[in-house]
């Protein structure tokens, strides 16, 4: 933008601001309105005309060379797969020679068709593209002519504005006799300019219409000629191939079973195709499973250690000395008193040891832990739930599978004791069955 075109848009501002928001007077003519609607539905439509014939000429284009691709990574995979110098057998063929054989016939017969489509679509680019590419310029030409328009549009209104409010004004002054005039002037000067680009386009936008039509006619026609053409002679050529690989008398179903015979079978006996999971103990594959170290048994008989905040363990009572001569000092053992010999019959009394007396009195002595308190019938009802994180990618190969992604943690609703079987899991409120391995 030049200079002079800047300070024109500038002044243009605010008259640009009230004709957005309807504020003041604007000046409206209905036939150029629907004109120019008309004129930008023809300026989309044939933008989209252009884009589309384009696209169609290079999914044409990169059909052919997908094919040609696709046979290439097929011959790839049909090679054998060797380490080449660190293979004793590099030099000796394993792999699948008519189907190696089979896909460079298939990229012949591609190849071919491409040089045979060359000029059919050469004529698609010449009659279909170049001529909407040559619409679009003159479009583009008649767009800068009502830009205009709508330029002399605003500098009319403007004008105008200016000239009755100066002309409203009651007590005039020398200084505003001369600004009426000068404004007077302004507004034949634009309404001038506005009239000639509003006529022209009033009266060429119709005649454009008609010409479009006409225009579009043998352009479609021509498409949908050239587009039989491609289709017949892909069509013929391919009826025409004769590759020996490949069982054409069979239906596509049948012909596709019959190729892979029990492969799927076999690879998902494969133990590396295996999913696997994790989020929960599970007991080790190779060695001895290792020792707890939260369970430890206890010994049987043993006198058990009240409630302590003491770290120290749990030592028996009875090999603790130091508690002993404590709660001898606490609770000494009752005085011995012969039993006096009265009957013959009665049992002799021996004095018992000091270390059980002791040990007996701590046990009277500490008193009973309170026992646990029941819970809550919503927590003791509740049940643990059991998930598992998924290690890889996995996408849903039947109705009722699960698909999930790596790191997503899946709850458990129903699982066997076999880990190489399917699941029932449960993710983002989806229910379905996925690969326990």
């Amino acid at each position: 933008m030049s200079f002079r075109g800047f300070q024109k848009s500038v002044i243009r501002a605010p008259q640009q601001l009230k004709s957005k928001f309807n504020i003041g007077e604007h000046t409206k003519d209905p036939i150029y309105i629907d004109a120019e609607r008309r004129f930008q539905e023809l300026e989309a439509e044939t933008k989209h005309l252009h884009d589309e014939s384009k696209k169609y000429f290079e999914a044409i284009n990169g059909m052919l060379n997908h094919q040609i691709e696709f046979s290439k990574a097929m011959t790839e995979i049909y090679k054998p797969i060797s380490g080449r110098m660190s293979d004793p057998d590099s030099l000796v063929l394993h792999g699948n020679i008519e189907g190696i054989r089979a896909c460079e016939e298939y990229e012949a017969v591609v190849k071919e068709l491409q040089e045979t489509l060359a000029p059919e679509l050469e004529m698609i680019d010449t009659r279909v593209i170049r001529p909407a590419n040559e619409l679009l310029d003159v479009i583009k030409v008649i767009r800068k002519t009502a830009t205009k328009r709508d330029h002399k549009q605003l500098d009319y209104d403007r004008h105008r504005a200016t000239l009755k409010k100066l002309q409203e004004k009651k007590d005039k002054t020398a200084k505003d006799e001369k600004a009426l005039w000068k404004a007077e002037n302004d507004v034949e000067v634009a309404t001038q300019e506005f009239n000639y680009f509003n006529d022209l386009l009033k009266d060429e936008l119709p005649k454009l219409f008609k010409l479009e039509r006409d225009f579009i006619q043998p352009l479609f026609q021509s498409f949908y000629y050239m587009q039989l053409n491609i289709f017949y002679t892909l069509h013929e050529r391919m009826q025409q191939c004769d590759i020996g690989y490949f069982d054409l008398t069979l239906d596509v179903e049948d012909a596709f079973y019959k190729k892979r015979g029990d492969i799927q079978e076999q690879a998902e006996k494969l133990s590396i195709v295996k999913f696997k999971t994790s989020g929960m103990k599970r007991p080790p594959k190779y060695g001895a499973a290792r020792p707890a170290l939260e369970s430890s048994s206890q010994p049987q008989g043993l006198l058990e250690a009240g409630p302590s905040s003491s770290s120290t363990p749990s030592v028996p009572a009875a090999t603790r000395p130091w508690q002993r001569q404590e709660s001898d000092e606490k609770h000494p053992p009752p005085p011995y008193t012969p039993v006096m010999a009265t009957a013959s019959h009665a049992p002799s009394v021996t004095s018992p040891k000091p270390s059980s007396l002791s040990a007996a009195a701590a046990v009277k002595a500490k008193p009973k832990p309170p026992p646990p308190k029941p819970k809550p019938a919503q927590f003791a009802a509740k049940k643990t739930v059991e998930t598992v994180t998924a290690l890889y990618d996995y996408s849903a190969q039947a109705e009722g599978d699960l698909s999930f992604r790596a790191g997503d943690v899946i709850e458990i609703v129903t699982r066997t004791k076999n880990e190489n079987e399917w699941w029932v899991g449960r993710l983002n409120g989806k229910e379905g069955q996925f690969p326990g391995k």
